[in-house]
């Protein structure tokens, strides 16, 4: 008999966490266990896809709901309860022992400790009594849900990948211009299918971390650019780092405090959309100098007597 896990365990929660605890239990052992961060460790490895495969789990109502009731054999409630009923007319017909009146959930425990499976697998021909021919149904594979954190650049370029999923190794390539939150199915990647089914899917969330420098909204990007005095009085040329190369820029003269400046296509790739991208916005800070030497505050001075 498969081993039960609980998935409230799991996560460190008890059958009354709200969708906000297991999302914020979720992320928090996602993160302690990813296989990036203990990509040696077989146990933090196995921790990770438990913790994926709860979170599956408990996060979908439906899902969640099947599982309090039937454990481990959630998948199967269906199956489950066409058996029970088919196995309850027959009882009635017979007049036997599973006749009269006899209440049916006196046959099965908790999942969790382990009866209800064994009754659910004589369902199906596993268990004691008259021989039954096993069910050949075919169920699919329960999905899995895992995130993938990327960084500002990374989510800009198109680049490949590998994670894995079941102590398999998966190669994906990730288009430029992925969103944080953005999820992506990669079919077939989930737990193997029951009786031949098809396997379960792989839902990847991309978490991308904030930028020191760049701030995105939607596909634009922004930025502060500081100018020195002079330059913003008397004008200039300063050079911009943007995410795909330095660029120069002509600095009018008597450029203000938070003036802006759009670039146009030079902000953030367009996703599965190869040469288009967003705008960058650039806003002007200008730094008063400190430190003057009398000689330059007697010019300043001057300045302001006019």
């Amino acid at each position: 008999m498969a081993e039960f896990i609980d998935y409230y365990k799991v996560l460190g929660l008890d059958k009354s966490a709200g969708q906000d605890e297991i999302k914020k239990a979720y992320r928090k052992l996602a993160r302690k266990y990813h296989p990036d961060l203990n990509p040696n460790d077989k146990e933090a490895n196995k921790k990770f896809q438990q913790i994926n495969e709860a979170n599956e789990v408990l996060s979908d109502a439906e899902k969640r709901a099947k599982y309090d009731q039937y454990g481990k054999d959630w998948q199967h409630a269906e199956a489950f309860e066409q058996a029970r009923q088919q196995r309850q007319q027959e009882g009635r017909q017979q007049g036997g022992q599973y006749g009269g009146q006899q209440n049916y959930d006196d046959f099965f425990s908790s999942a969790g400790e382990g009866h209800f499976s064994d009754f659910f697998e004589s369902l199906f021909g596993g268990g004691g009594g008259a021989p039954r021919q096993r069910s050949s149904a075919k169920f699919k594979g329960s999905d899995y849900q895992a995130e993938l954190h990327l960084t500002l650049q990374e989510a800009a370029e198109t680049h490949k990948r590998i994670i894995t999923i079941d102590g398999k190794d998966i190669r994906i390539t990730i288009p430029a211009g992925v969103e944080n939150g953005q999820v992506i199915k990669l079919k077939g990647y989930g737990s193997p299918g029951v009786n031949g089914g098809p396997n379960g899917d792989l839902y990847l969330t991309f978490v991308i971390a904030d930028d020191s420098r760049f701030r995105r909204v939607g596909n634009d990007l922004y930025i502060t650019e500081h100018l020195d005095l002079y330059t913003a009085v008397l004008g200039g040329e300063v050079t911009l780092e943007t995410m795909d190369g330095k660029v120069k820029l002509k600095i009018k003269p008597e450029t203000q405090n938070d003036s802006k400046m759009r670039l146009k296509g030079k902000g953030f790739p367009l996703y599965k959309k190869e040469g288009e991208k967003g705008d960058l916005f650039v806003t002007f800070t200008i730094d008063i100098p400190t430190n003057l030497t009398e000689e330059q505050k007697g010019l300043f001075r001057k300045l302001a007597n006019r």
